[in-house]
């Protein structure tokens, strides 16, 4: 586990520091995702909904995967790939508080299928690094850190 001002990064994931995404690998290509610390600390931790796009429903790289809806921002999960939603984590649209309780576990949003052009999981920062884009991150935006 990495830390940076409080907030945890699993070392496992891959991350999109810009919009506070992470993404671990599974089977069958597959891949897991969910929102950072940070970005729960963004939303004051109070997580009101989580509405993903329904299973078989497809998305563009740039655009929603789903909707996040906190005490202090409404908005899109973005993802950086094309693909497809495979599973979404029915625990968490009837609890969306999972979220804050464990960001990197029970708090998962969907699970995606990437369209394959390519490697969809280029760019990201890898865990072994994240703490340095992160800290680069929160000196730049003034993030006081996850307490």
């Amino acid at each position: 586990m990495v830390s940076v001002k409080g907030c945890e990064f699993p070392a496992d994931r891959l991350y999109d520091v810009g919009n506070h995404v992470w993404y671990l690998p599974i089977e069958d290509g597959r891949v897991r995702i969910g929102l950072t610390q940070v970005a729960v600390a963004l939303a004051s931790r109070q997580i009101f909904a989580v509405t993903p796009k329904r299973v078989g429903r497809a998305f563009a790289a740039g655009r929603s995967a789903a909707t996040i809806e906190s005490s202090k921002w409404v908005g899109p999960m973005r993802l950086v790939f094309d693909g497809t939603v495979a599973e979404v984590n029915a625990a968490l649209t009837e609890r969306p508080g999972l979220l804050a309780e464990d960001a990197y576990g029970a708090g998962w949003v969907i699970v995606a299928t990437p369209d394959g052009q390519g490697d969809s999981l280029a760019g990201l920062t890898p865990g072994a690094e994240v703490a340095r884009a992160y800290r680069a991150w929160m000196d730049a935006s003034d993030f006081p850190g996850c307490q």
